[in-house]
């Protein structure tokens, strides 16, 4: 079966399945879940009002995610709150689908973005988080923010490759970002 059919059949089916995990929201606390892996990342994207409102186009329209390598099959073309969506890498042979849903939004006047977290199928479990802010010097941050642990067998053999290939993604979402302002 092809990608996009998979991730199709697999968005369709997650639009109303359970989250894997218990800690939902906790990526906008200043204390990570125990038991996880924990990811915690700033970088300046920008400087000034129009590149705040680009980096902020770029997360919440899923251009990040693509920016960076990743397909996205989404229900809606901008994350807000219930949103399902697959994120799918594949690097043949091998091909991931990682079932989320957006679980809130920021959305003001310093600062917009969104958080999902897992679902069924998803090789990890947990929550990630992409908020771009302006600071009142007028720089643009984006802040990833993340808990994890393997939620599949092939994750948890992966073992020290999980958090590279996390970490690998993570420094691509940061530099689709600021292609993307620049």
């Amino acid at each position: 079966m092809d990608l996009e059919r998979s991730a199709t059949r697999l968005l369709d089916a997650s639009r109303d399945a359970a989250l894997t995990y218990r800690e939902v929201g906790a990526t906008t606390g200043p204390r990570l879940p125990d038991g996880y892996r924990h990811v915690r990342r700033r970088a300046v994207v920008g400087h000034g009002t129009e590149a705040f409102r680009l980096a902020a186009d770029v997360v919440v329209s899923w251009r990040m995610h693509s920016g960076a390598g990743l397909r996205v099959f989404a229900a809606t073309s901008v994350a807000e709150p219930g949103t399902a969506v697959v994120v799918a890498v594949a690097v043949p042979p091998l091909r991931v689908l990682a079932p989320c849903r957006v679980v809130y939004s920021v959305d003001d006047a310093h600062g917009r973005g969104f958080a999902y977290g897992t679902l069924p199928g998803h090789p990890e479990v947990g929550e990630e988080a992409f908020v771009v802010w302006q600071q009142q010097d007028g720089s643009v941050v984006l802040d990833i923010t993340a808990f994890s642990r393997p939620g599949t067998w092939y994750s948890r053999l992966a073992g020290p490759l999980t958090p590279w290939a996390q970490e690998l993604i993570t420094r691509r979402y940061v530099h689709a970002v600021r292609r993307e302002v620049s």
